[in-house]
């Protein structure tokens, strides 16, 4: 699904050249759940940027499900990223004065008003927030406005779900109840997730861990026993979340 070969990213801050990605080559399969770990300025994100079509490479080559896209323009890598990716971020990105259903609704609102409707009501019933649509941010804790999050990459039936520190803001119940549901996304569903994290615990629970270190590949393993996020959080609290 996703080849990534000898991709080098530089960026030019005046007469300064900064090499983000240096010679970075890496395939994951549909399906597959993977950890991108790294300290701060390792490239990670970076890596998530191009795997994402956020940024085109400065020189390798970068396929997407059959498809070269890493010489695409920004009007391409923004169709494709439309059509096939969908993004999950730390800091929830939610309009505050949007309800969690209207949040759901933003990526289609060039649609049919009542299909519309529909699509983000079962994007929200598939993080098990159905009962919660209705309810605005304020209204929700930061694990319900994380979901909404996931509902939202959903709502466009991505093949890629890309999440970018997506416990970075939760507690430790929050974040087992979201890894979690990435988790049933990828076993049930097949959809393949993409994961950057600084946190090795939370890593533990993917299939892959791929670690950067200056902007180079520097371990690429899979998890042998990856952790069960459900059985954790049923853990922290004793009962079910």
């Amino acid at each position: 699904m996703i080849e990534i070969e000898n991709v080098i990213k530089v960026y030019r801050m005046g007469k300064v050249e900064v090499r983000a990605l240096q010679g970075v080559s890496l395939a994951i399969k549909p399906g597959e759940m993977v950890a991108i770990m790294g300290p701060s300025g390792s490239g990670k994100s970076t890596m998530m940027n191009v795997i994402g079509c956020l940024d085109a490479p400065t020189s390798g080559r970068y396929i997407l499900e059959g498809q070269e896209v890493g010489r695409l323009g920004d009007d391409r890598l923004a169709e494709i990223r439309n059509r096939k990716i969908g993004f999950v971020f730390q800091t929830y990105n939610l309009l505050p004065r949007l309800t969690a259903l209207g949040n759901v609704e933003v990526p289609l609102l060039y649609g049919n008003g009542r299909d519309r409707r529909r699509r983000a009501l079962e994007a929200l019933e598939r993080v098990g927030l159905g009962p919660r649509a209705h309810h605005r941010p304020a209204e929700l804790s930061g694990g319900e406005q994380q979901r909404v999050g996931i509902a939202r990459a959903l709502v466009k039936d991505p093949s890629i779900l890309m999440a970018d520190e997506p416990t970075g803001n939760l507690d430790s119940r929050s974040s087992y109840e979201i890894i979690g549901i990435l988790q049933r996304l990828n076993r049930e569903e097949g959809l393949t997730v993409v994961m950057v994290t600084h946190e090795p615990d939370i890593a533990a629970h993917t299939r892959r861990v791929v670690s950067m270190r200056d902007g180079r590949l520097v371990s690429d393993e899979p998890v042998r026993e990856p952790r069960d996020a459900l059985a954790q959080s049923v853990g922290k609290e004793g009962t079910a979340p």
